[in-house]
C-alpha cells in the first residue's frame, strides 16, 4: 500500500495547476489591473545618462531623478591627457556606480563599472578625471524629498563625451 500513496502524490505533483486569478495580494500584478493596486515605487538602480561636458551649473536643489543626474555631472571638464576615441568608436564612455546619503553625499568610493572609446594611459586619464568631478560635485544640492527617495540605492551614471571634429 506505501507504493500507491507515493503514486498518487507524484501524479497529482505532476497534474496542471488551476489557472485563477490572483486578487487582493500587494505584490503581484501590475497598478492598472484588478487586484494589482499597489504601491510603485523606485527601480532598485537608478540610471542616468549625461552629455558631458555641460553647458551650465545647477542653480536650485535636485527636486527629481532628471535634475540629480546633471547635478552630479556638472563638474565634469575634458581630462587633461584624454585624446580622440579610438578606431570605430565615435563617443567616449564611462559609467560610474555610487550611492548617495539623505545629504547628497557619497556613501564610500563610487565604482567604475564600464569605460569604452579609449585604453592605456587615456583610459586611466578618463577614469580618474571623472572621479575627481564626482568629488567636485558633491554633496550634491538636494531637495529633502529626494533625498529621502534615493538614500542608500544604487545609482549608475553614464556619461558620454563625443570629442569636437
Amino acid at each position: 500500500m506505501p507504493g500507491w500513496r507515493a503514486a498518487s502524490v507524484l501524479l497529482l505533483s505532476l497534474a496542471p495547476a488551476a489557472a485563477a486569478p490572483y486578487e487582493g495580494s500587494p505584490f503581484y500584478g501590475y497598478a492598472f489591473e484588478p487586484g494589482g493596486a499597489y504601491p510603485l515605487s523606485l527601480p532598485q538602480t537608478l540610471r542616468g545618462t549625461v552629455a558631458v561636458p555641460l553647458s551650465r551649473m545647477a542653480t536650485r536643489p535636485a527636486d527629481t531623478l532628471v535634475a540629480l543626474y546633471p547635478a552630479l555631472a556638472a563638474c565634469w571638464q575634458v581630462p587633461a591627457g584624454l585624446g580622440p576615441p579610438s578606431p570605430g568608436a565615435d563617443d567616449i564612455e564611462i559609467t560610474l556606480r555610487l550611492s548617495l546619503r539623505r545629504d547628497g553625499s557619497l556613501i564610500g568610493p563610487p565604482r567604475v563599472t564600464y569605460a569604452a572609446g579609449v585604453s592605456g594611459s587615456q583610459r586611466t586619464a578618463l577614469v580618474r578625471g571623472t572621479l575627481d568631478a564626482l568629488a567636485r560635485c558633491t554633496p550634491v544640492n538636494l531637495t529633502p524629498g529626494l533625498g529621502r527617495a534615493i538614500a542608500g540605492r544604487p545609482v549608475a551614471l553614464r556619461f558620454v563625451y563625443r570629442p569636437p571634429a
